[in-house]
């Protein structure tokens, strides 16, 4: 009688010699991805070895699986989600490939309009960068302004350190379907009443700069292009009253009148840098010929 192990390497060798089999390293090697994503494909269903050795564990794949794994690649060369490939390895129809094609197409394209914005938001911010680094400091200019886009609240506040803004902030983010980016766009207002009562101790509120990709849900303000008396310094909102003095000294010194709030925005804070001799803040007030 034959010794049972012996019949069982004679078996195994019959049929490793009847078939071209690969071990997993080689097959990983052989289609240039890893063997742990080879695991990972075996575990959710997607391929299985032809062979496996149940005293080493070592997987033998055949011929016969490197279509399957071709077509595994394929598909996720295209970002097909692992279970989508799976559901189509097992149901293979034209109509079904023809209808996953199109509905991946719709998804790589709103991937790339989402790509642009995000491109966009890293111009923009590269160039309010340089915008600010080549700032002119504690010089009055007249300024044009674009029209622009704001949301805000009203709020009463005399910050002495970002966190005084974060409650504000955390409202204007409120119910939001998609994450805003507040970094650079979030402003402080005096009205044109307190401003030419010369109250610009406290401000009265608190706006948020919307660029033209941000999808805002609820009231918008649209701001025309205006002639403005501007100021940059080094410093923060709790440094602006000086500068709020010396706007207003010049807006009366030329017979400016003041034509709406006034916005305040640091373009390089905390945020940005842990120097604060690199912090730049803008003041706007709006103006007309009086």
């Amino acid at each position: 009688m034959f010794n049972t192990e012996y019949i069982y390497h004679y078996r195994r060798l019959h049929f490793m010699e009847k078939q071209e089999l690969f071990r997993i390293g080689e097959v990983a090697r052989m289609f240039s991805i890893s063997v742990g994503s080879l695991r990972h494909y075996e575990k959710l269903g997607l391929i299985r070895p032809e062979y496996t050795d149940p005293a080493s564990g070592y997987r033998y794949y055949g011929v016969q699986q490197f279509e399957r794994l071709n077509t595994i690649r394929y598909l996720r060369a295209l970002d097909m989600p692992l279970e989508d490939i799976a559901d189509f390895l097992q149901n293979k129809d034209v109509g079904k490939i023809q209808e996953m094609l199109i509905q991946q197409r719709e998804t790589v394209r709103q991937k790339q309009q989402e790509l642009q914005i995000i491109e966009q938001k890293i111009n923009t911010r590269l160039e309010g960068l340089a915008d600010a680094l080549s700032s002119r400091l504690d010089t009055i200019t007249l300024v044009q302004t674009p029209p622009r886009r704001i949301t805000w609240i009203r709020n009463h506040l005399s910050p002495k350190t970002y966190l005084d803004l974060e409650t504000s902030i955390r409202t204007l983010q409120k119910d939001q379907e998609e994450t805003l980016v507040f970094l650079g766009k979030v402003g402080l207002g005096i009205s044109k009443e307190h401003l030419e009562a010369d109250a610009y101790q406290v401000y009265d509120t608190v706006f948020l700069l919307l660029e033209p990709e941000d999808r805002y849900q609820g009231i918008t303000e649209e701001l025309p292009g205006q002639t403005c008396v501007s100021i940059r310094f080094c410093g923060s909102h709790n440094e602006a009253p000086a500068y709020y003095q010396k706007l207003l000294t010049y807006i009366r010194e030329h017979r400016l009148k003041i034509d709406g709030f006034s916005r305040g925005v640091t373009m390089i804070d905390y945020v940005l840098t842990n120097d604060p001799k690199q912090f730049v803040t803008e003041i706007q007030i709006p103006v007309c010929e009086g």
